[in-house]
C-alpha cells in the first residue's frame, strides 16, 4: 500500500510513496501526530538527483525491518529540499553546527515542536567504515528520547542558540563599499586558483559561473588580463571535459578529479542555466566561436529533454539508469565504431579519446583529447570536412544514446530556476540574434505568470497541473531578473509591469527593516523554529544577492531612491563575506560591482523587428557592459515620470529608430546610427 507520500507532486517524495515506512510530507499533520504520541520525529531530506539519497532508500528505507523500526518508534517525514528550501536550510544548518558538515540525505531527528537534537547525512544498514548503522543510531535516539528526556531539550535549545548564530546577519559595516573590495576579493579568487587545469581549488571542482562572472567584470573594470585568463582557462578545460556533455550537450553537476573528466553525471537545471549566460559574456568579450557553440548546445539541449509541453523547464536528470551512475553517458570503443563505420568510429575515438581500456570502470567518458585541427591534417582532412563529419557522428552517436534507458528527469517547475533559465534564453536570444530563442523566453514567462503568480503572490512549484508552496525569497528575485532580461528583447512593456509589481510584492514580505537584509520566507510562511536568511552564494546566487542585484536595476528603471537604499545596506553588511570569502560572494560581488559603477542607460526607440532598431541593438548587445539598463519602445513614450523616468520624452528623430545613452538620466545627443551608438557605448 502507498504511505502519503502518494499524493506529493515531487517527483523525489513519489519515488518514496511505496516504501514501507509510513511517510508524511513536512506539514501541521505530521507534527500533530508527534505531539499525540509523543514521538521524535525523523526528518529525513534529498532530492531526485542524489545518488546517496537513492543508495539509503534501497538500503534502509525499503528494508522491512529498518521500516518497522521507524514506524513504531518516530513520525517519519520525507522533504525535497528542491521545494522547501527553507526546511533544508534551517535543518542543514542544524547538522553542521553539531557535525561539522553537511550533505545530502540528510537525517535529522527532531522534537514534536520541530526542534533539532539530533542528525547526520548518510548512515548505512550496518556499521560500515566507522560509521554506525542506521538500526544503531535509531535504538539510540530513540532510547535517549524516552529515557533521557532532560538532556534531550538542554540539547535542544543549545543547539537553537548556536544556530541563530550562526545564521545571523552582519550589521552593515562602517567602512565604506569601494572597489578596494573587489581588488582584494580578486586577490584572493586568484590565490585559490588552478592556473594548471583552471577552477578553483584542487578537486572535486564545482563550475562556480558566478565567480568567474565576477572576474569578467573585474577584468572590464580593472583592465586586469588574469583575471580574464582565469576564466577562458576554466571555460576551456570544462567544455572539453566530461564534465561536459560532448554528444548531447549541458554540463553535469561537477567534476569529482582535478582535471574536468569525470563528472558526478546528475544535469541541473540551474548550473546551465548560469554557465550559458558566463559564456555568452565571454564569447561577447572574446568573440571565440568554442563559447557561442557551448551556449547553443546547452539551451537546444534544454529544450529538446528539460522543456515542457506547457513552456516551463524541468529541475534535474537523475544521474544514475538502471541503478548505475553514468551508465547513460559512456561508451565503449566498438560501440561508436558499430554506430559510426570503422573509418569515421576511430577518427571520432581518436579525438574524444576513447580507447579499449577506458577512462571510467572499463568504459569511456567522452572528452575532447586532440586538436581538431591538428587531427584533420593527420586524417587529411579539411577544417570544414572535419566539421561536418564530428557534426554527422554527434548526431548519429545521440540517436544511438537515445535508445538507452535514459536516467530519470525530475519534471518539477521550480519558479526560481526557471527565471534563472529565461533570463538565459533571452539574453542569448538578444546577443546571438536569435528568435527561436526569444520565443521560447517569452513563452515560459507567459507560462510561469499564468500559472505561478496570483494575486502579488508566486508559488513555489509546478507540477501535473498543481501549483503550490508559497514562494521564497529567491522565487521573486530569479524571475524578476528573467523579466528584465526579456524585456530588453522584446520590447514588452508587460514584462517591465510584471518585474516592477514583482519587486514591491518582494520588499513587502521579505525585507527586514530592522538587520537591513531580505528574510528567504516571506512574513506569511508558516512559522517554524528559525526564520532563515540565507547570504551566501553556493550553486546559485542567494535569494538576497539576486534580490539586491534587481533592486538596483529597478530603481534606475524607476527612479525610486528607496531601492537603492535597501540595496545599499544590504551590501554593506556583508562586506566582510565579499572580502575574506568571495567565492561565497560572487554575486553579491557582481551587485556592488554595478552599485560603483556609473550605469549604462540605455533606451532604443523602434519597433523591434525593423532594421534599423535590429542593428541599434546588434551594437549594443555586441559590447560586453555587466552594468547597463535597456529599455525599448516602439514609438515612443512620454511615460510617467515616478513611473518611468528613463523613458519619459524619448522620441524618433527623423521617424527613424533612434538610441539614447545615458548616466544618471543625463543623456548625450539621441542618434540613430549603429556607429554612432558604438562610440557612445565606448566612452
Amino acid at each position: 500500500m502507498p504511505n502519503r507520500l502518494i499524493n506529493e507532486t515531487s517527483p523525489y517524495l513519489l519515488q518514496h510513496a511505496h516504501n514501507p515506512v509510513d511517510w508524511y510530507p513536512w506539514g501541521s499533520e505530521a507534527l500533530e501526530r508527534a505531539r499525540a504520541d509523543d514521538k521524535p520525529i525523523l526528518l529525513s531530506v534529498g532530492y531526485s538527483a542524489c545518488h546517496w539519497c537513492h543508495v539509503m532508500e534501497r538500503e534502509s528505507f525499503e528494508n522491512a525491518d529498518i521500516a518497522a523500526m521507524m514506524n513504531e518508534r518516530f513520525v517519519s517525514v520525507k522533504v525535497d529540499r528542491e521545494e522547501r528550501p527553507d526546511i533544508d536550510s534551517i535543518y542543514m544548518t542544524a547538522v553542521q553546527a553539531m557535525t561539522g558538515h553537511g550533505g545530502w540525505p540528510m537525517t535529522v531527528f527532531l522534537t514534536p515542536e520541530g526542534k533539532p537534537f539530533y542528525g547526520g547525512t548518510y548512515f548505512p544498514p550496518e556499521d560500515r567504515g566507522g560509521m554506525p548503522s542506521f538500526p544503531r543510531v535509531l535504538t539510540a535516539i530513540s532510547d535517549a528520547y524516552d529515557n533521557s528526556r532532560g538532556d534531550v531539550l538542554q540539547t535542544t535549545e543549545q543547539l537553537l542558540d548556536r544556530m541563530r548564530q550562526m545564521s545571523a546577519v552582519a550589521q552593515p559595516a562602517l567602512e565604506p563599499l569601494t572597489p578596494d573590495v573587489m581588488r582584494q576579493a580578486a586577490r584572493k579568487v586568484a590565490s585559490e586558483f588552478d592556473d594548471r587545469n583552471g577552477g578553483i581549488g584542487m578537486q572535486p571542482k564545482f563550475p562556480q559561473p558566478m565567480t568567474y562572472e565576477f572576474l569578467l567584470r573585474h577584468h572590464q573594470r580593472a583592465g586586469d588580463a588574469d583575471a580574464l585568463g582565469m576564466v577562458e582557462l576554466t571555460l576551456q578545460r570544462m567544455a572539453l571535459g566530461g564534465i561536459y556533455d560532448q554528444i548531447g550537450g549541458g554540463f553535469h553537476r561537477y567534476s569529482t578529479d582535478a582535471f574536468w573528466l569525470v563528472p558526478h553525471f546528475e544535469k541541473m537545471l540551474y548550473d546551465n542555466a548560469l554557465l550559458v549566460r558566463l559564456y555568452l559574456h565571454a564569447y561577447q568579450i572574446t568573440g571565440n566561436p568554442l563559447y557561442r557553440r557551448i551556449v547553443e548546445e546547452t539551451l537546444d539541449y534544454v529544450l529538446r529533454e528539460m522543456t515542457s509541453p506547457e513552456g516551463g523547464f524541468y529541475s534535474a536528470q537523475d544521474a544514475d539508469s538502471e541503478g548505475v551512475e553514468g551508465k547513460f553517458f559512456i561508451w565503449l570503443p566498438q560501440e561508436i565504431t558499430a554506430a559510426l563505420g570503422d573509418e569515421d568510429g576511430e577518427i571520432i575515438n581518436r579525438y574524444y579519446g576513447v580507447t579499449r581500456h577506458g577512462n571510467f570502470e572499463g568504459r569511456n567518458i567522452l572528452h575532447v583529447t586532440m586538436d581538431a585541427a591538428n587531427l584533420a591534417r593527420d586524417e587529411g582532412l579539411s577544417p570544414a570536412e572535419f566539421r561536418k563529419l564530428l557534426a554527422r557522428a554527434k548526431s548519429r552517436l545521440l540517436a544511438v544514446r537515445d535508445e538507452r534507458i535514459a536516467p530519470a528527469l525530475d519534471d518539477k517547475i521550480l519558479t526560481s530556476w526557471n527565471g534563472l533559465m529565461l533570463a538565459a534564453f533571452a539574453e542569448a536570444a538578444a546577443v546571438l540574434d536569435r528568435p527561436d530563442y526569444a520565443a521560447v523566453a517569452a513563452r515560459n514567462a507567459e507560462f510561469l505568470m499564468a500559472n505561478l503568480f496570483d494575486d502579488g503572490r508566486l508559488l513555489r512549484t509546478y507540477k501535473d497541473g498543481r501549483a503550490k508552496l508559497n514562494g521564497y525569497l529567491e522565487d521573486f528575485a530569479f524571475l524578476i531578473d528573467g523579466l528584465l532580461a526579456l524585456h530588453e528583447v522584446s520590447f514588452d512593456r508587460k514584462h517591465l509591469d510584471d518585474a516592477i509589481e514583482l519587486g514591491e510584492a518582494m520588499v513587502r514580505l521579505f525585507w527586514d527593516e530592522a538587520s537591513g537584509q531580505f528574510y528567504d520566507t516571506g512574513h506569511d510562511h508558516e512559522r517554524l523554529v528559525v526564520r532563515p536568511k540565507d547570504i551566501t552564494d553556493n550553486a546559485i546566487p542567494c535569494g538576497s544577492s539576486m534580490a539586491v542585484a534587481v533592486l538596483l536595476r529597478l530603481a534606475v528603471i524607476t527612479g525610486q531612491g528607496d531601492l537603492e537604499r535597501r540595496a545599499s545596506v544590504a551590501l554593506r553588511s556583508v562586506r566582510p563575506l565579499m572580502t575574506n570569502f568571495p567565492t561565497a560572494a560572487g554575486h553579491w560581488l557582481g551587485a556592488l560591482d554595478f552599485y560603483l559603477s556609473r550605469t549604462k542607460e540605455i533606451v532604443i526607440v523602434g519597433e523591434r523587428g525593423e532594421d534599423g532598431t535590429r542593428a541599434l541593438l546588434a551594437e549594443a548587445y555586441r559590447h560586453y557592459i555587466p552594468n547597463r539598463v535597456l529599455l525599448g519602445t516602439a514609438d515612443g513614450d512620454d511615460g510617467d515620470m515616478y513611473d518611468m523616468p528613463l523613458l519619459a520624452n524619448r522620441q524618433r528623430i527623423a521617424g527613424l529608430p533612434t538610441a539614447y545613452v545615458c548616466e544618471d538620466y543625463v543623456c548625450q545627443l539621441p542618434v540613430t546610427d549603429a556607429l554612432a551608438l558604438a562610440g557612445q557605448l565606448a566612452e
